[in-house]
């Protein structure tokens, strides 16, 4: 178990190290977690692989790693309030976006699979 954990924080290490070394504009998380799936598609893995089982159980308590950001707004709230309508605009907008976007992209696969 202790080695799936040093699976997924050496992928966000590496992605972090990537991101300030080359000074890229994506969160070095994100590169890390790109990186972990380019490694766990080359290597095939056993579904009882230690990697999969500390994901899945890490993933049953996600709901615990919202509580920083949670936190973080409230000492930030008197700046969230006076900047309220841009944030529920951009909320909104990239909502109706993501909406408009699955839409689209399960009529695109609808049609395909009755042609079929």
């Amino acid at each position: 178990m202790l080695n799936g954990l040093v699976w997924l924080l050496g992928c966000q290490l590496v992605g972090e190290l990537v991101a300030r070394t080359l000074d890229l504009p994506v969160p070095g998380p994100v590169i890390g977690m790109v990186l972990l799936f380019v490694t766990l598609q080359g290597l095939q893995l056993p579904e009882t692989a230690d990697v999969f089982t500390v994901s899945d159980k890490m993933l049953r308590h996600l709901q615990l790693f919202f509580i920083p950001a949670g936190a973080g707004i409230f000492g930030y709230l008197s700046l969230v309030e006076s900047h309220a309508l841009p944030i529920i605009t951009g909320i909104v907008v990239s909502w109706m976006a993501a909406l408009i976007v699955v839409g689209w992209i399960v009529s695109a696969f609808t049609a395909r699979m009755g042609a079929r």
